[in-house]
Parts: structure tokens; sequence; C-alpha cells
């Protein structure tokens, strides 16, 4: 009996993984939140990103024509506005001013198409002028020349964006 079959055991490489999640404001706006796929993303700053990775969208190890996720945000237009609050900060009228200036805060979904990739790597989520969105997940980072992205980091609004 020393002929058996050892064939069904070996390990199967898994279909979908969890990758950590980054982000890249190139606008003038601050992204108060993000998801992908219901997943959180970091906040970021004004043409700022990074914000520390969080953890994680579920993706396919290898990408496929029509993969696509879900990315939802809520965006802060005027993200400095807050230098002309009343003082002392957390007072009733800094308060009310607070509430306020969330009145205009935009929140947005779109259906995004993943960039094709090799290798499953960082989920990066980069938020563009018009609440445009473009999604990498290669295990490449922006900057280097095999990233499917190549935006300038500050990007402004256009006097009119296109319609959807």
């Amino acid at each position: 009996m020393s002929g058996l079959s050892l064939q069904g055991c070996a390990q199967s490489q898994p279909e979908r993984l969890g990758t950590p999640i980054e982000g890249y404001s190139h606008t003038s706006a601050a992204i108060n939140r993000f998801s992908v796929n219901g997943n959180g993303g970091p906040n970021l700053s004004p043409y700022g990103y990074g914000g520390g990775q969080m953890c994680c969208a579920p993706l396919p190890v290898k990408w496929h024509p029509g993969l696509t996720v879900v990315v939802e945000w809520e965006k802060d237009p005027n993200p400095h506005d807050s230098a002309n609050w009343p003082d002392p900060p957390f007072s009733d009228a800094w308060r009310k001013a607070a509430r306020e200036h969330e009145n205009h805060y935009t929140r947005h979904r779109a259906v995004v198409a993943v960039a094709p990739y090799e290798d499953l790597g960082l989920v990066n989520v980069h938020f563009l002028p018009c609440n445009q969105v473009a999604v990498s997940a290669g295990a490449t980072y922006p900057g280097r020349p095999d990233y499917p992205f190549q935006f300038p980091q500050k990007m402004e609004e256009p006097a009119t964006c296109p319609k959807p």
C-alpha cells in the first residue's frame, strides 16, 4: 500500500484575499471617510494621501475583465472653513458653525472598474476632480513606472464638470 495517492491533499490557492485600502485625494476637498465594497478607508486631507492603511477589501487574487468595486465617500468641499469659526473652540457658537459646515458635505457612490493587475497588492483609491474615482489593486504603488495611473497629486476642479 505504499503507492497511496496523495491527490487532493495539496492546499489550493484562495480565490480571494483581503487587501489593505489606501487613498489619495488629488483635489482641494477633504475626504472625511470612504469605503470600498463596504470596507472603510482612511480620511484624507486636501491633496493628501495615505492616512494609514485600513483593512480590508476582499478581491480576487487574479484580475479579470469586468472587475469592479463600489466606492462610497463623504467629501468636505471647504475643509479650511473652520479657521473662520467663532472662538473659543467648542463653544456653542463654534458648535453651531460646525453643524452648518457639515450641511455642505456631499456624499457619493460610484461603481469603479479596477485597473488590471498581475499580483494582488494594496487597493489604492484615487479621488479626482468632478467626483471621479480610479482604483488600482496591484502590487505596485504611485510613482512607479508600472503603476496604472500617473495622476498629478494636485488637480484643479474645472469650471464645469461633464454630466455623468
